[in-house]
């Protein structure tokens, strides 16, 4: 098997690991399969993760990761800054609906890392995190359109990760139909709406 450096090995594992997850759950998912998904030996998994609990944030951080790439990607700067978030709205709903399952996983490692004790802080970080992945979404925006906000950063990140985890539950749940687009659209009026003094896009 050939060397590969140590923070790559991570990224292979961990996607191996996510895949394993989505098809067979948290539970059911063990170090040993996890290594058999990635093709390397249980000597490997356990040289790059020393514990489940490292492995899981790791997975939680690159789902994150996979959304928040394309979703950064859709909101450069539009003619106006509804449909700048329009397309930052469309882009990660687009991601749900190709990857349901990923989207499953986050809600499966929530309510494992809340049963299981010792992992509760694991809970605690993914939504931190989804909640300061939105607020640099914010920052980047506003400073590439040059608009002010009619409520705190922090307070409209944690909105929207509150907003958009439910709403990807109730697709989850609920399945697609002609619904969500005009939800979308609700959503994406909301937000533009908490604009003050906006400025024209930088060109």
């Amino acid at each position: 098997m050939a060397r590969m450096p140590s923070a790559e090995r991570r990224r292979q594992l961990t996607e191996a690991a996510i895949r394993a997850m989505t098809r067979d759950g948290v539970p059911r998912t063990t170090t040993r399969s996890i290594a058999a998904e990635a093709g390397v030996s249980l000597s490997v998994f356990h040289y790059c993760f020393d514990s489940k609990q490292a492995l899981i944030e790791s997975v939680i951080e690159t789902i994150t990761g996979h959304y928040v790439t394309v979703v950064k990607e859709a909101i450069r700067p539009k003619a106006t800054l509804r449909e700048t978030i329009g397309a930052g709205f469309q882009a990660y709903w687009d991601h749900v609906s190709a990857n349901p399952g990923e989207h499953m996983l986050t809600y499966e490692l929530t309510q494992y890392a809340l049963r299981q004790p010792g992992f509760e802080h694991l809970a605690r970080r993914q939504y931190e995190l989804y909640s300061a992945t939105y607020a640099e979404l914010i920052e980047q925006l506003r400073h590439s359109m040059n608009f002010e906000l009619r409520v705190p950063v922090p307070v409209l990140a944690r909105y929207l990760a509150a907003m958009t985890d439910g709403l990807t539950l109730n697709f989850l749940v609920l399945g697609d139909d002609a619904a969500w687009a005009d939800i979308l659209d609700t959503i994406t009026d909301h937000v533009a709406g908490l604009v003050r003094d906006e400025a024209p896009a930088a060109t």
